[in-house]
């Protein structure tokens, strides 16, 4: 499903009802990376083709080891540096070669690890309106979070902040052509889960949009 067709789901129980925080100005991309943002430079990534046009936005989650949260075990998956030892559960992934664009920690700041303008490689055997390989006109976001476990405020807040900001910039990225990584690839991955909020993500993200508009 895209972000509109999730829009008619049921909401869930994991908003902070008294959360009155206004929106922050849009973060601001430069040469495909965002400015004033911790960067860690993953080489787990390869060239775009000039004629791939990115229209796809992809949300993840991601817990290292799963269910767990803080750490820098995420940021060593993505730059090849995470230790079989350091988890009975990382003997299996340690090897793997797998990144995405950008994390949201679930204190709400941001890592980039790969400029969007080159592939993270975040989709694997993935599928969009029946085109393969996603990485190649996708950009990935990671959740710190689970599939069962309510993601916090924050992340919410600074997900829509900058999927503005990378709408802004990449207008191509519709309202339809946000999806999960559920949704392209359903056999293999659940993620971001049922409990993924989306219709009050599309509700901060028309804020954030209207920001922008406003600021023009």
């Amino acid at each position: 499903m895209s972000l509109i067709d999730k829009n008619k789901a049921s909401k869930s129980n994991n908003l902070r009802p008294n959360y009155q925080q206004e929106p922050k100005k849009r973060l601001t991309i430069s040469n495909g990376w965002l400015q004033k943002t911790e960067h860690q430079y993953s080489a787990f990534f390869s060239l775009r083709e000039p004629q791939e046009n990115i229209n796809l936005l992809v949300i993840h989650n991601i817990s290292l080891p799963a269910g767990s949260f803080g750490g820098n075990h995420i940021t060593n998956l993505f730059l090849g540096q995470l230790m079989a030892d350091d988890h009975p559960s990382f003997g299996d992934i340690a090897q793997i070669k797998v990144s995405a664009h950008c994390l949201i920690r679930r204190d709400g700041s941001i890592i980039q690890y790969v400029s969007f303008n080159n592939k993270a490689w975040h989709a694997g055997i993935s599928c969009f309106n029946g085109r393969d390989k996603c990485n190649d006109y996708s950009i990935g976001i990671e959740l710190e979070g689970t599939d069962d476990i309510p993601y916090e405020e924050v992340q919410y807040q600074q997900l829509s902040r900058l999927t503005a900001s990378l709408q802004k910039h990449y207008p191509l990225i519709t309202h339809e052509n946000i999806v999960g990584h559920c949704d392209i690839a359903p056999i293999r991955k659940t993620d971001p889960g049922k409990i993924f909020n989306w219709p009050h993500y599309r509700q901060l993200l028309q804020q954030h949009n209207n920001i922008i508009i406003t600021n023009e």
